[in-house]
């Protein structure tokens, strides 16, 4: 029991001497750019409860009132932002330089139809956006995690939405004491298109004409003169708020109806991606220059309260581009005359073809987007077996970018999250029989991927304590402090004979370990921050990868070398003509080249080289 207490207190020293050194290795916070960062993603609710006393939100009921639940994986189950600030020292001894975390706005406690409710401790099921949820804790303790991040030379980025709001907006043909018991049943309600059921009449084409003078919703009509003929909301569906929810909003002009979509669910084809209730959620029409400015107001005043550092921008294909044209360069604006010059703007976009993402960089003009593409080309060459080739030629499609490779490297890279599910989880679906060893060698080798490669490495807490995840959503959003949610305590972690019944904040995990130890790496070179990224060997018949990264300056090569087979490769391979002498950064790297021109080296199994040679 000693040797475990004295090798646990060793590791806590080194995290903390090596989350010293790294942060020393980068330039000041107002002087990092988006591609400096390690973005490590956590949901407050689900990583540390550091006040039992707001468990349930001040409010008083059952769960069905106060969302608190922690044997329900749907539910609260505690975790707030004292004990996120609490365990600062943990997140920073990763390697992490940024925490982005799940939105912390005020939620609709609990909602759903009979039998299928859950809560929001997720915090996508806003009311109140100028607040704090006080499941979460309070403005100020808001403040005092900023700040506390801040002092120790990390950001902190906010998870923003502007598509929709809570479920608040009822339709009464689908939730009121006439409609079909089906639809009321299950809190559904079909989509009404614009052509059918036009801004101008009262239901179809042929009702009641109303909003005369409407011109429509394209990008031409986006002026205020003609959304003042707006002004009946009830063209598709007859709407109505209940009377307890009448002024549940804030800001007070979220309340009123005339700023939704109002057309029933999204199907998320066609018009519907945009103007759709988003799993029936309230949708906001952002094609509304009053709600445009709305919103830039609403997240300017977190900017100057809190000085945040960024923003991740919650379902951002779901909103038209002309939204994001005026309210990106608002907010980047601000954030720069507030003294945040390299304030991170990245948006979703469920997207996993860089054509498809690159156009939210393009014709949106948001700064970034979350790479999907990265992530599912990672899933199938670590994961599913897929050749290398896979990601050569993603990275091929880097000029496809608004600003291509500059583009490229400020995109958060990814390898699961809490919609899709856990990056152990992919590799284990695809490899049933494999072992822990090789399980944790293969999450290993897809955060070397996201940590040397073009981007901004993202964790999803928890992937560092090996947590697996039973599937997407609600089942990968485990707790860090021991739970009492059956589903999720009798997970098999990777790496370690815990569970998530245990608090798992282990330093001493081995992934926890083998990330930390490539952040150091990643953070004290610059070439694997900014340096620029050429493909040296893919193959296409296999699972061997090899990149180089550059420095800025012209002052060397750095040579990541990938393997995801699982038997050592051997490889030679060009680099540029100066490099002939090599020092190991991570692995065995040969010490000079044999001849001008060209390096061999071995990767091993399942694992990662970094060698460095400077000129």
């Amino acid at each position: 029991m000693m040797r475990i207490f004295v090798s646990v207190i060793a590791a806590l020293c080194a995290s903390t001497a090596l989350a010293d050194e790294k942060s020393s290795a980068l330039p000041p916070l107002a002087d990092r750019t988006p591609e400096d960062e390690i973005i490590y993603f956590v949901l407050p609710d689900r990583f540390e409860n550091g006040d039992r006393a707001n468990d349930r939100g001040g409010i008083d009921g059952t769960r069905l009132d106060h969302g608190f639940d922690p044997a329900h994986k749907g539910f609260y189950q505690g975790g707030d932002l004292k004990g996120l600030m609490q365990r600062l020292d943990y997140i920073q001894g990763l390697g992490a330089t940024a925490i982005w975390l799940a939105p912390v706005f005020r939620n609709k406690p609990v909602q759903g139809p009979p039998g299928r409710e859950s809560s929001g401790y997720h915090g996508y099921w806003i009311t109140d956006f100028l607040d704090v949820d006080p499941h979460f804790g309070t403005r100020a303790e808001f403040k005092a995690l900023v700040d506390a991040a801040h002092a120790r030379g990390m950001k902190v980025y906010m998870d923003i939405i502007t598509n929709h709001t809570a479920d608040v907006i009822k339709y009464a043909e689908c939730s009121g004491p006439d409609a079909p018991k089906e639809l009321r049943d299950n809190a559904a309600c079909p989509y009404r298109s614009e052509g059918e059921y036009p801004y101008t009449t009262r239901g179809t084409a042929n009702g009641a004409p109303i909003n005369q003078g409407f011109l429509g919703t394209d990008p031409k009509h986006l002026t205020a003169e003609n959304f003042a003929h707006l002004t009946d909301p009830d063209w598709a569906y007859t709407t109505y708020v209940p009377d307890a929810e009448k002024a549940i909003k804030n800001p007070a002009w979220l309340n009123d109806p005339i700023y939704y979509t109002n057309r029933g669910d999204s199907f998320w084809e066609g018009e519907s991606r945009t103007t759709g209730d988003f799993s029936g959620l309230d949708d906001v029409m952002t094609t509304n220059p009053r709600v445009v400015a709305g919103f830039i107001d609403i997240y300017k005043r977190w900017i100057s309260d809190f000085r945040v550092d960024g923003f991740r921008i919650d379902t951002a294909k779901h909103v038209n581009p002309e939204f994001w044209q005026v309210f990106a360069p608002a907010i980047l604006d601000h954030a720069r005359a507030e003294g945040i010059p390299h304030f991170h703007m990245f948006g979703e976009a469920y997207e996993f073809e860089p054509a498809h993402l690159a156009k939210f960089t393009t014709q949106a003009g948001l700064p970034a987007v979350l790479d999907f593409a990265f992530q599912g080309r990672v899933r199938d060459v670590v994961a599913g077996g897929k050749p290398a080739t896979a990601l050569s030629y993603l990275f091929e499609t880097d000029a496809v970018y608004a600003e291509g490779f500059e583009t490229a490297k400020q995109l958060p890279t990814f390898l699961g999250n809490h919609d899709m599910g856990r990056f152990a989880m992919f590799v284990k679906q695809a490899n049933p029989d494999i072992s822990n060893a090789e399980l944790v060698s293969r999450i290993e080798l897809g955060h070397a991927l996201m940590m040397f490669s073009r981007g901004v490495p993202t964790i999803y807490y928890g992937d560092e304590q090996g947590f697996v995840s039973d599937g997407n959503d609600q089942d990968a959003r485990e707790t860090m402090f021991p739970s009492a949610t059956a589903v999720y305590t009798d997970n098999d972690l990777a790496g370690t004979q815990a569970s998530v019944a245990d608090s798992n904040f282990d330093p001493a995990h081995p992934i926890y370990r083998a990330i930390a130890a490539m952040a150091a790496v990643r953070t004290a070179e610059p070439a694997l921050r900014h340096g620029q990224q050429l493909t040296r060997h893919a193959d296409h018949d296999g699972g061997a990868l090899v990149l180089s990264r550059f420095d800025p300056e012209d002052r060397g090569e750095i040579v990541i070398a990938f393997n995801a087979g699982n038997a050592p490769r051997t490889l030679a391979f060009p680099v540029d003509g100066r490099a002939t002498h090599w020092e190991s950064l991570s692995g065995n790297c040969p010490a000079n080249s044999p001849a001008v021109g060209a390096y061999h080296l071995t990767i091993p199994a399942t694992g990662y080289v970094v060698c460095k040679a400077e000129y």
